[in-house]
């Protein structure tokens, strides 16, 4: 197999296994708190507690892939077009 053809098969596969996790689980972790939904702080003492609520998630955890929000827009665009 040539390379580029290697290459294209690779980034095939890529792309249909992120559609296939995305189309499966559209919500991930939330990169900023990690899925907490708050920020760890610690106290005086060393001792990890609950700090501020996330506000990139609105303190959910999670948030929306990129493919998936991707997908979404798409769709709308579509609909929006065709009414």
């Amino acid at each position: 197999m040539t390379p580029i053809a290697l290459a294209i098969a690779c980034l095939l596969l890529v792309t249909l296994c992120y559609s296939s996790l995305c189309a499966a689980s559209p919500f991930g972790d939330c990169r900023k708190c990690n899925g907490f939904g708050f920020a760890m702080t610690t106290d005086r003492k060393g001792r990890p507690k609950r700090g501020k609520s996330c506000r990139r998630c609105k303190a959910t955890g999670k948030r929306i892939r990129v493919g998936r929000w991707l997908f979404n827009r798409a769709q709308r665009i579509y609909r929006e077009g065709t009414r």
